[in-house]
């Protein structure tokens, strides 16, 4: 079943302060797109309004299901879970009193993804194997890349189709950078899910991404249309490795 997401002209922000400024990204149903920008550039916000946590004042945001067009501007976040979209967000935001597997089962709401909460739950703690062990820990207890394991399974116990992780490195030493990077090429795959995935971390992003964006001052600057272009980008070289004049 074919899932896709299609944004034009997107402006958005918090009161009087814009930080979206006519943005426009696709997202094809089975690719993995990266949107890449430092801090403060709009990367948050653009996921918020993909999950009806931010409102758009302008522009449209499309999921396209199996055919049909559905506007997702105006839709609340638990209509958009329910329409199979999942976030992992920054910053993971776990319940850190519950533990593990109060967690993952918290991310079973959706109707769809109920029906089938043990075999996702099993599914779970069988890609992430430290949860199994550690299920009737607290989450609040765990290390910052066991919480981000955490949050990738809780994230696919809704079911979703397609999954938006926002800054996955953030706070996490390169070493489990690189394995939650590699945990989300493998759910991907196994899941057969369109992912866009918002990062800073240029040579950890281009080793999942079939294609990606670069969003600065709340502008699509670059469009890598194939992994190859963003790697030889001379805007990517000069902002994210020490390349340019």
């Amino acid at each position: 079943m074919a899932s896709s997401i299609i944004v034009e002209g997107v402006e958005a922000g918090y009161g009087s302060v814009s930080v979206l400024h006519g943005v426009s990204i696709s997202v094809r149903a089975g690719e993995t797109v990266v949107l890449l920008g430092a801090n403060g550039n709009g990367k948050s916000t653009l996921i918020k309004c993909l999950t009806g946590v931010v409102c758009p004042h302008a522009g449209r945001i499309v999921l396209r299901l199996d055919g049909k067009d559905i506007d997702l501007v105006g839709r609340t976040p638990e209509e958009i879970v329910n329409l199979g979209i999942a976030t992992v967000p920054e910053g993971r935001r776990l319940f850190p009193a519950l533990t593990v597997e109060e967690n993952l089962l918290l991310g079973a709401y959706r109707a769809a993804a109920r029906k089938h909460v043990n075999a996702n739950l099993a599914f779970a703690m069988e890609a992430f194997p430290v949860l199994r062990e550690r299920r009737r820990q607290l989450a609040g207890n765990m290390s910052g890349g066991e919480q981000q394991m955490l949050a990738l399974a809780r994230a696919m116990m809704a079911e979703p189709r397609i999954l938006l992780i926002d800054e996955p490195s953030m706070g996490l030493a390169p070493i489990m950078v690189s394995r939650t990077i590699e945990m989300i090429k493998e759910l991907k795959e196994r899941r057969s899910l369109t992912v866009l995935m918002a990062e800073q971390n240029f040579n950890q992003a281009i080793k999942l991404a079939d294609r990606g964006y670069v969003i600065v001052h709340g502008e699509i600057a670059f469009t890598g249309d194939t992994a190859d272009e963003l790697r030889n980008s001379e805007m990517i070289r000069t902002l994210y490795l020490g390349g340019g004049e």
